[in-house]
């Protein structure tokens, strides 16, 4: 299913994503029309799954409201938080998304969000429709890698306050509205610890 705009919508998930995807590619109204023809909108309830580990991702959901997370589970049941997604971000699994493999991660909720998804089977159409895509998602994918390589490096060399001194700057809205033991889980450190942190700043 497709959702496209009225000529003259200027709803706020409309408005956000045009905002978010104009600060980084050039992008006609005719780009956007196309674009926006490919989104389907879904609400998600706080603790509420995207999908879960063991299922095929499918999809990008770009968060217009609320705040999502992704994460891994131990043999032992323990939780590691991959990524946040408050609004403004896409979330995903690439690796599941790309291999066509069951996912290891799952993505809830955090908060009651709101999200537009976007299929992976479609995007090979609107870029042939739309070429600017192409670059957008190139240089989507090339943020993702710095990300992922900056979370390595952080793991390997970072102090307990370091890590969560660049948790504060990437992610500066998320510390008021996470459960610390959440945010705890994101940097490796014990909610015990992410305290001491806290009280030492």
């Amino acid at each position: 299913m497709t959702v496209s705009p009225p000529p003259h919508d200027h709803s706020p998930p409309y408005e956000l994503l045009r905002a978010h995807l104009q600060v980084r590619v050039p992008l006609t109204d005719a780009d956007f029309t196309t674009f926006w023809g490919y989104l389907r909108p879904l609400a998600l309830r706080k603790r509420q799954h995207l999908f879960q580990s063991g299922e095929v991702c499918n999809y990008y959901a770009f968060v217009t409201q609320g705040c999502l997370r992704s994460y891994s589970l131990t043999a032992e049941g323990h939780e590691h938080t991959l990524q946040f997604a408050p609004e403004d971000w896409w979330i995903s699994d690439l690796y599941s998304l790309l291999t066509q493999q069951p996912s290891t991660m799952s993505i809830d909720a955090l908060e009651d969000s709101q999200l537009l998804l976007l299929d992976q089977a479609d995007l090979e159409t609107i870029y042939a429709q739309c070429p600017v895509f192409e670059r957008y998602f190139r240089l989507l994918m090339q943020s993702r890698y710095v990300v992922l390589q900056e979370r390595v490096n952080a793991a390997l060399s970072q102090t307990a306050a370091e890590k969560y001194q660049h948790f504060l700057r990437k992610y500066p809205t998320i510390v008021q509205r996470v459960p610390q033991h959440v945010i705890a889980s994101y940097l490796g450190l014990t909610p015990e610890s992410l305290s001491r942190v806290r009280r030492q700043l």
